[in-house]
């Protein structure tokens, strides 16, 4: 039975058979030279080619999977304790401050109240410390509602500007409107530099003032590779929409770290940054007094602005999630153990022999040698 169509050459056609022969007009057969049907060299043999390399290649028992779940459970279930209970011995402060800082007869002109040059913005609020706070105690300005990873707005910045004077004119077509004052470029230019959060706080406590650190509240990396030592601001909200903060332009971008706090974006709408920290204990009971400078404009997005006194424990800050999810992780493990262990001694059910596994058995004649 012929298989494929006439195969047609100088002077002779031919009909391939399935044996590897061919059928002439005359009605003869002649075999099909090797080289059309097989290699004459098959390629040398080798153990990686065949994937006879040895390998981990585990089976996955009854008993195995009990001890993994319950490997899974013992490593995570204390983790999860330690880490709830280091959050519940951090002690923190909470003072939402954007409604109760704005003067009552400003109750229906927030914005006109937020937006003027010329009106004194202090405002004072007294917090109690509920327990101990042992030193450092860090300050944090709490944002809600404000995107900073939106693209357009993170994106609005010329990051060699940041790094190099020779650059302050680079890449300013990525700032925006937040480009130049005339001729001059603004530097940093860019929506995120622009608007730079600029309420400020000071403490006391028993009238005595306490000391606001605000060195090494950036990341390192920030300050050597990011922005430059010999880059100075110019030109800083001088234009005609004033934003945020406004730099001081005798400091050099590496040491503003402010600046270098803000400019790093949060992941989701509702953040915390640090301000600084205070190097002194602070005793249960004390009265603080914080006097806040509210300048800076939530209220046209409608965001909230909140104070935040924090201490910190190994895990870091105050924060429940990271413990109860260790636990719930490590409880589900030790119930499927349990679970898996009670079908495996009540419904038993043996596995094969491992032996007739292909990788446990000796490849044979892969090649004719």
């Amino acid at each position: 039975m012929a298989m494929s169509p006439l195969l047609e050459d100088d002077t002779t056609l031919f009909d391939v058979n399935l044996d590897g022969t061919s059928t002439s007009e005359g009605g003869g057969y002649e075999p099909i030279p090797a080289s059309k049907t097989k290699s004459e060299k098959p390629p040398p043999y080798s153990r990686f080619t065949q994937q006879e390399l040895p390998a981990c290649k585990p089976i996955v028992t009854p008993k195995l999977v009990i001890a993994a779940f319950t490997l899974i459970g013992i490593v995570f279930f204390p983790i999860g304790i330690a880490a709830l209970s280091a959050s519940n011995k951090v002690v923190e402060i909470e003072e939402r401050y954007d409604r109760e800082c704005i003067p009552p007869i400003y109750s229906n002109r927030i914005l006109q109240y937020i937006q003027s040059v010329g009106t004194d913005k202090t405002c004072t609020r007294r917090l109690t410390v509920p327990k101990h706070m042992k030193s450092p105690v860090f300050i944090y300005y709490q944002l809600t509602d404000f995107y900073q990873n939106y693209r357009i707005y993170k994106s609005s910045r010329s990051d060699l500007q940041l790094k190099s004077k020779a650059d302050e004119s680079s890449e300013l077509e990525n700032c925006g409107p937040v480009q130049k004052v005339g001729d001059k470029p603004i530097v940093p230019c860019g929506l995120v530099a622009w608007s730079m959060f600029n309420d400020t706080y000071s403490f006391s406590v028993k009238g005595k003032a306490l000391i606001v650190n605000k060195m090494n509240i950036a990341w390192e990396s920030d300050k050597e590779g990011r922005f430059g030592s010999d880059v100075y601001p110019k030109n800083s909200q001088t234009g005609g929409v004033i934003g945020g903060a406004t730099l001081n332009s005798s400091i050099p971008l590496s040491e503003q770290e402010d600046l270098i706090v803000w400019m790093r974006p949060a992941a989701l709408r509702n953040f915390r940054k640090l301000y600084g920290r205070i190097d002194v204990d602070l005793e249960a009971n004390e009265e603080i007094k914080v006097e806040i400078k509210n300048n800076y404009n939530s209220y046209g997005y409608g965001g909230e602005k909140l104070l935040v006194l924090s201490t910190t424990s190994a895990f870091g800050g105050k924060n429940k999630f990271l413990g109860i999810a260790y636990l719930i992780v490590g409880g589900f493990s030790f119930l499927f153990a349990i679970v898996f262990a009670i079908i495996h001694r009540f419904k038993r059910r043996d596995i094969g022999d491992t032996a007739y596994l292909s990788w446990n058995r000796s490849p044979v004649g892969y090649y004719i040698k």
